[in-house]
């Protein structure tokens, strides 16, 4: 047989190298096989049968079968037993294996080989009647869920109404004679639902077995959690058959799962629990308390000792701490699976750099080790995990974190309450830029309506603020100030939580667990930073934002929006009143009133940021965003009108609405907004370059080192850019004198359009930074419109297999990519020297990094909390081209 036509492979033919063929399990269980450690034998069918067996349209082929039985006969040959023989039976699991490890998502069957004879000789052969009937229901009762899909509460009424009958309470009070007549009623509820005896066959069994493992990678619970995980769907899982060993063959047998170092803190002692008396899927369903595992040294100390010798030379062997299952059959450890354990964040960063320090890996291994998502988690409240909650409903993961407050559905009601001191939940159908106040000052945001990249999900996520989006079960009811889920009235006022990493909603407050990067984090993106090539810098528009993202390790600002400034209570009515002007004098008058609240807050910005660049968005959006909406404002009016108050407050309005129409656009993302404003209206663009020119004078005079950098928003046309270039440059002419002062300032453009990426060679004569806004590039390449796309067809493009993920979240690289790519490889030729960076929401995004340092950017930017995720991500880009 060639290695091609190989299929299934006995556990001492296997190693952990081959984990792409045997899945995680397999391939550890021939490793644990090949070290000597007591594992019972058995054999894996690969992952390239399953994916065979897929294309075969669910059809087991001949050669396989050969080959399963086969395998099956040495298993015979190795524990002196026969499949199938009822004075001496083989009895085997079937449990599944992906190669990576997904747990609980796909189907395990225990017992397999009991039959009505099998199961008497397992009875003399084990002289335990009441262990043998117990087996044979077990298996009865898990063939006919995992392999037939008949329901388990069906198997657990009888159960119930068997314990009943013969006045017991617990399943371990039931005797032999019990449980004979409850395996006949088990027959019989298999019989009633499939029209077909139990099979007797063991062959036949172990057959539709390994299908069902087949068949369970495509059950939904699966198909979600590789969704979550980024895993794909083609690689198939592998079937593990194993030597039965077991745990409840009275009180001197037992099962366990345990983890050699804490999976929630990291620290570093045994971990896990037991049972006496059961079989392994026991401790996992939670039918029984188990025992801390420390207690087995009580029962079993030999058995302890010898186990706490193993899980430190698995540990060892894998350099990973790991997730142990095993039995205890007769006083005799028996190991059936060991894995890399999953594990909280803390727990990730914890064990890194414990076992560097330890010795046992390198600090390269160690920043490879921990996903940079998870670093993220570390940032944001956490649900103590250590509670009971009422779950109403659950909704997109929009924003890490947990928050709890009264829920409220108006912006200003919550920063009302805010400022009394109350936490709220600011929940929305959806929210505008309009609530901007109102995500700020809740505790959490929570819509109906919108994804993972809507208003609500990228100011969220920017923010630091845990939202849920896209909650599909929730009705907001705005007029009457509630909402209601699956039938349940939820008013205003009423507490609620949201885990925005889970995208859970809960009835009433959690306790929550205060976040922050610890020692060990510090210690970990440390590492990272004399590693990675990309800088990173944050997108932050407040000082608050800007101290947030020093904190995290930001060297310098990426995208300061300028426009985020204006939308302050004072504020805004002296931007409308610059927009309502009639004449530039006029305008100018009103801007001139804008230039100490610039001034300010790019002083206390770049005094923060002081010795890091600190790049400056000029106005970006359209003019109306800074007006009313239109129908509350025609209410506004027709209500004056009415109460009959004074002419000039009626005049005013008019005016507003006026200008309001005036400004109105078919497609405002494509309209007058960028650049676009600072020609047709360039006071708008000079006042904000004075604001920032007297900032960074006042802070060169007090003996700070800024480096404030001018963008100028949406150019396609290499004129634009040098017409306003020049604008620019004047402005600092006139307030600027010293020449080692002006050379302070730098000039750049946010690349965003389609255009500007072909162009970028004569864009770039004219600039010394480009930085790539990777969301609008997205909008105009891709023709998608980001808020319509996510509410209207982007998941069914996504599941259906028209686009891999969410381009909004992750670069499309063939196309976005490629015009990045365009564009710095044409700017390099005629500016060398320019400096290329992006601010787009893909500047915290791992994958999108990756493609960032490979194409040769010079840094990424993204929001404050994702600061420390982007370090870590571009530490491991460079580890990952090595």
């Amino acid at each position: 047989m060639t290695s091609m036509d190989k299929l299934v492979y006995k556990f001492s033919e296997g190693s952990r190298d081959m984990k792409p063929f045997l899945g995680g399990k397999g391939a550890n269980l021939a490793e644990m096989t090949k070290i000597g450690l007591p594992v019972p034998p058995g054999f894996t069918v690969s992952t390239d049968a399953c994916n065979e067996y897929f294309k075969n349209n669910g059809i087991l082929t001949e050669q396989l079968r050969e080959q399963i039985f086969t395998a099956l006969s040495e298993i015979e040959n190795a524990t002196n037993k026969k499949f199938g023989d009822p004075s001496n039976p083989l009895l085997v699991s079937v449990r599944s294996g992906a190669v990576i490890s997904m747990p609980g998502m796909m189907d395990t069957v225990l017992n397999l080989g009991l039959n009505d004879e099998t199961v008497q000789g397992l009875a003399r052969q084990t002289s335990n009647d009441r262990f043998a009937y117990d087996s044979y229901r077990r298996f009865i009762q898990m063939f006919s869920d995992v392999v037939m899909g008949i329901g388990n509460y069906m198997f657990e009424n009888e159960m119930s109404r068997l314990k009943e009958e013969y006045q017991v309470t617990e399943d371990t009070q039931l005797n032999s004679q019990a449980l004979q007549d409850l395996i006949t009623r088990y027959k019989q509820v298999y019989n009633r639902e499939t029209g077909e005896e139990f099979p007797q066959d063991p062959k036949d069994q172990l057959i539709m077995a390994v299908k069902a493992v087949f068949n369970s990678w495509n059950n939904q619970r699966a198909k979600v959690y590789r969704e979550i995980h980024n895993i794909s769907h083609e690689l198939g899982t592998a079937v593990n058959v194993q030597t039965m060993v077991f745990g409840n063959m009275g009180n001197d047998s037992g099962t366990g799962v345990a983890f050699t170092r804490n999976p929630s803190t990291g620290e570093k002692n045994i971990y896990g629990e037991f049972l006496l008396n059961a079989q392994g899927e026991d401790v996992v369903a939670g039918i029984r308390t188990p025992k801390a595992i420390k207690d087995l040294e009580d029962e079993f100390p030999e058995v302890y000792n010898q186990f706490l010798e193993v899980s430190q030379l698995l540990e060892n062997h894998y350099c990973d701490m790991q997730d142990i299952e095993f039995t205890v059959e007769n006083k005799k450890l028996y190991l059936l699976q060991t894995r890399n354990g999953k594990r909280t964040a803390a727990a990730a960063v914890k064990i890194a750099v414990d076992m560097v320090e330890e010795g046992v890996i390198s600090k390269e291994t160690a920043l490879q080790r921990v996903e940079p998502e998870q670093i993220a988690h570390l940032l944001h409240p956490q649900i103590d995990p250590d509670q009971d909650f009422e779950m109403l409903t659950s909704g997109l993961p929009a924003s890490p974190g947990a928050a709890t407050g009264n829920v409220v559905f108006d912006a200003n009601e919550a920063e009302e309450l805010k400022n009394i001191g109350k936490n709220v939940i600011l929940a929305r159908p959806e929210t505008t830029p309009d609530d901007i106040h109102g995500i700020v000052a809740a505790e959490g945001i929570l819509t109906s309506r919108g994804g993972m990249t809507s208003h609500a999900a990228v100011v969220a996520r920017g923010m630091g603020i845990p939202a849920v989006c896209g909650c599909d079960e929730i009705s907001i009811d705005l007029e009457n100030e509630r909402m209601i889920i699956n039938g349940q009235n939820i008013n205003k006022g009423e507490l609620i939580s949201i885990d925005g990493g889970s995208g859970k909603v809960i009835s009433g407050a959690v306790k929550l667990t205060d976040p922050g990067l610890n020692e060990e984090s510090q210690k970990l993106l440390d590492w990272a930073e004399n590693i990675k090539q990309l800088g990173v810098r944050a997108n932050a528009d407040t000082p608050s934002d800007a101290a947030k993202a020093r904190e995290f390790g930001a060297k310098g600002i990426g995208l300061c929006r300028t426009e985020h400034m204006f939308m302050g209570s004072e504020r805004l009515p002296k931007v409308q009143e610059m927009i309502i002007s009639e004449s530039e004098s006029q305008r100018k008058e009103a801007l001139d009133k804008l230039v100490p609240y610039q001034e300010q807050d790019f002083y206390e910005i770049l005094k923060i940021m002081d010795g890091y660049p600190t790049t400056v968005r000029l106005l970006d959006p359209p003019l109306h965003e800074f007006l009313p909406d239109r129908e509350k404002l025609e209410q506004e009016l027709n209500n004056l009108s009415k109460d009959e108050i004074d002419e000039e407050a009626l005049e005013e309005k008019k005016q507003l609405l006026d200008k309001v129409k005036a400004l109105e656009e078919s497609n405002p993302m494509l309209g007058f907004r960028g650049c676009r404003l600072g020609l047709i209206y360039p006071e708008i663009y000079n006042m904000q370059v004075e604001a920032l020119v007297k900032a960074t004078k006042k802070l060169l005079a007090e003996g700070y080192s800024p480096q404030p950098e001018i963008m100028v928003p949406l150019v396609g046309h290499e004129t634009e850019m040098e017409l306003l270039k020049d604008s620019i440059h004047e402005i600092i002419d006139l307030h600027v004198e010293a020449p080692e002062e002006k050379e302070i300032f730098h000039v750049g453009t946010m690349i965003e359009l389609p255009r500007a990426c072909m162009t970028a060679d004569e864009i770039a004569n004219h600039v010394q930074f480009f930085s790539f806004g990777t969301n609008d590039l997205t909008q105009t390449t891709l023709g998608y419109s980001r808020d319509d796309a996510e509410g209207k067809f982007l998941a069914h493009y996504m599941q259906n297999d028209i686009i891999p993920e969410n381009p909004f979240m992750i670069l499309d690289q063939a196309g976005v990519g490629e015009l990045v790519k365009i564009a710095v490889e044409k700017s390099k030729q005629v500016n060398p020297d320019l400096t290329r960076g992006i601010c787009g929401e893909h500047g915290g995004d791992p994958d999108s990094i990756k493609f960032f340092h490979k194409i040769g950017l010079h840094y990424v930017s993204c929001s404050p909390f994702r600061v420390p995720v982007a370090r870590l991500a571009a530490a491991q880009s460079v580890l990952n081209s090595e």
